[in-house]
């Protein structure tokens, strides 16, 4: 019984939300020369690679566990097809 009190203390302190990736073209110059490049990030400057976008669309869901320090990131199309 009492792991399942430490089980359920440990399920409240995860924070979960949804968060939608964001395309961020970048520009730079070096050398006279123009560079462009883009990525993908989530809120709280969590950057995903672009492949992960690519393959799993841009719908995501986040959970943040303040006691142990873990943020972990999921795709909500992953979740929808188990």
């Amino acid at each position: 019984m009492v792991c399942v009190n430490t089980y359920s203390v440990n399920v409240m302190s995860i924070m979960r939300r949804t968060a939608t990736a964001r395309k961020v073209i970048g520009k730079k110059v070096v050398k006279g020369k123009v560079y462009t490049y883009e990525y993908f990030t989530l809120p709280l400057n969590l950057y995903l690679p672009k492949n992960m976008v690519e393959k799993w669309g841009t719908e995501f869901i986040v959970e943040r566990d303040e006691e142990r320090g873990i943020i972990t990131i999921k795709a909500k199309k992953a979740l929808e097809g188990t």
